[in-house]
């Protein structure tokens, strides 16, 4: 058993991305009772209705489960995550901008600390006595993150502290992947993009059938989503999504500025779930999401990896 299996209690050492739009209580709840860490993503103004919806799926499971908040969101509204801690979570991920007012408000309620590091510097920020468990999130996956490092060579920085537990995350999508970073000296694998077809997804039938037709080569890393829509996004965090009409036309971010009739326009197209204009959020491991499945069935898949690792064993053994 891992340090972080200790901490958390899970059973499974899978946490599902706390994806905002995709990743809601039903989501996180279907993970935790297959024996994971069901995580909730957040957006960056969240309504108390919403939020009291999202934690009636999970708030009285015996599993443990968790929320993620963008920490920019944080610097001048802790209202969403003061809420969130009424509901006892087991663990509060913070991610892109400053952690610290919300790590001690989380710290303060007993509550356990992530933080999502993409590199070097983040990681000697991550160390700091505010953050008990490391996300290292290389640039293959999808949403929001940095694009300055593969996940192996930033998992094998972040693992080499042996000070806090690590979680590896970007690029994966199956039994094979979590073997591969369990492995690596990963405690567990933290897995997005696999989960975002799910029945229990949050998004938009036609967003997850774009997800289920896509492949490892129809993603591209860029900030023409944020721009258009005018998202207070700090410029380092840009987004690896589906590559669309829009992505395809805005490559070059120096040549245009968002108008407010373009901002509406794509406000409308992901309203509409169009997603040859609309961003669609999703990591290389797309290539592994071919068919609609439950939480369920993705966690039973993922959890492969057993045999993966006791197989590579007695090879070289």
């Amino acid at each position: 058993m891992s340090d972080l299996q200790r901490l958390l209690g899970y059973r499974e050492p899978i946490f599902n991305a706390p994806m905002a739009g995709a990743a809601g209580g039903a989501l996180a709840a279907a993970v935790s009772q297959t024996g994971g860490v069901g995580m909730i993503g957040v957006s960056g103004s969240p309504k108390k209705e919403w939020i009291e919806e999202q934690a009636g799926y999970v708030a009285s499971l015996d599993s443990p489960w968790g929320v993620g908040f963008m920490a920019w969101s944080l610097e001048t509204d802790l209202s969403p995550l003061e809420s969130f801690l009424e509901f006892s979570p087991s663990l509060v991920s913070l991610s892109f901008g400053d952690v610290s007012r919300g790590a001690a408000l989380a710290h303060e309620a007993g509550v356990l600390t992530a933080m999502q590091v993409g590199n070097a510097a983040e990681l000697d920020r991550a160390m700091e006595d505010d953050i008990d468990i490391i996300i290292a999130r290389g640039g293959e996956g999808g949403g929001h993150g940095r694009n300055e490092s593969g996940t192996l060579p930033l998992l094998q920085l972040a693992t080499a502290q042996q000070l806090k537990p690590v979680v590896a995350a970007g690029g994966v999508g199956t039994a094979h992947g979590v073997a591969a970073v369990l492995a690596a000296g990963a405690q567990a694998a933290w897995v997005g993009t696999r989960f975002l077809s799910a029945t229990e997804s949050l998004g938009h039938e036609n967003f997850k059938a774009a997800v289920r037709q896509a492949g490892m080569d129809d993603t591209t890393y860029t900030r023409a989503f944020d721009i258009a829509q005018q998202l207070p996004w700090p410029a380092e965090f840009g987004g690896r999504a589906l590559r669309n009409q829009f992505s395809d036309s805005h490559e070059d971010l120096s040549s245009w500025e968002a108008s407010g009739a373009l901002r509406d326009q794509m406000v409308q197209a992901r309203a509409d779930a169009q997603p040859d204009m609309a961003p669609v959020y999703a990591g290389q491991a797309v290539q592994f999401v071919q068919t609609a499945q439950t939480a369920g069935e993705v966690m039973a898949e993922l959890s492969g990896f057993r045999q993966i690792l006791n197989d590579t064993a007695r090879r070289f053994a």
